[in-house]
């Protein structure tokens, strides 16, 4: 299987909010474990914020005050999320031009197509 980059976008920022790689083979090393683990915590932490979000978008009185804090966790999570799926999206096999016309039926979109 080949990836279609040979570099790991990595769920965490570095210095000045830069994207952060990891060029491995092994994807059971610590980092890419680390990372791993990071990517789990990211999305279930993604799906307790829209929980929440919910919850106060149902209460119909809510002050427009009480909204930016959750406004801020969405921002976040969302950010996060889109990372991981960027990241996933780039170690996705790379498929051959034969497969392409022959497997399923439809349109195929780069994963550039998707943000």
């Amino acid at each position: 299987m080949t990836a279609h980059n040979e570099l790991r976008l990595l769920p965490w920022s570095g210095p000045e909010g830069k994207p952060c790689f990891l060029s491995t083979d092994d994807g059971a090393g610590f980092l890419s474990r680390l990372a791993d683990t990071t990517e789990a915590s990211q999305l279930s932490t993604g799906a307790e914020v829209l929980k929440r979000a919910v919850n106060v978008l149902a209460d119909g009185e809510v002050a427009p005050e009480e909204l930016r804090p959750v406004m801020a966790e969405l921002i976040g999570s969302l950010r996060d999320v889109l990372r991981v799926a960027e990241s996933r999206g780039h170690r996705l096999p790379a498929q051959d031009s034969a497969e392409d016309s022959d497997d399923e039926e439809g349109p195929h979109l780069p994963a550039a197509a998707f943000g």
